[in-house]
């Protein structure tokens, strides 16, 4: 049996709760998997992730089609799970400030 490690594919923006499908384009991930959309990256958090204080890169997009068997949304189809993060708080605020200035690899 084929057994893959894979991104969790999370449905939605941890920040404002907008959704975001597996082939969704805006879709930004840290190294932890944490999710935001690209408005919340850019524009609240400055590229640093509220969750673990790291940089945030473009989440791939999981083939829709098996071009290998067994491999594709069909077989490993994203979470369903939403998280949600107040992004507004003062201790996310807190670090974001405090990092937003460093670049993710000297973090």
């Amino acid at each position: 049996m084929l057994e893959l490690a894979m991104l969790e594919l999370r449905p939605n923006c941890e920040c404002c709760d907008k959704d975001l499908p597996p082939e969704a384009e805006d879709a930004r991930i840290c190294s932890y998997e944490c999710t935001f959309c690209t408005d919340c990256v850019d524009k609240l958090l400055y590229n640093v992730c509220p969750n673990c204080g790291g940089g945030f890169v473009p989440r791939p997009i999981r083939p829709k089609f098996a071009h290998r068997p067994g491999i594709s949304l069909t077989f490993q189809g994203p979470s369903t799970k939403r998280r949600i993060l107040d992004c507004n708080s003062a201790k996310v605020q807190s670090l974001v400030s405090k990092l937003k200035t460093t670049p993710p690899a000297e973090r």
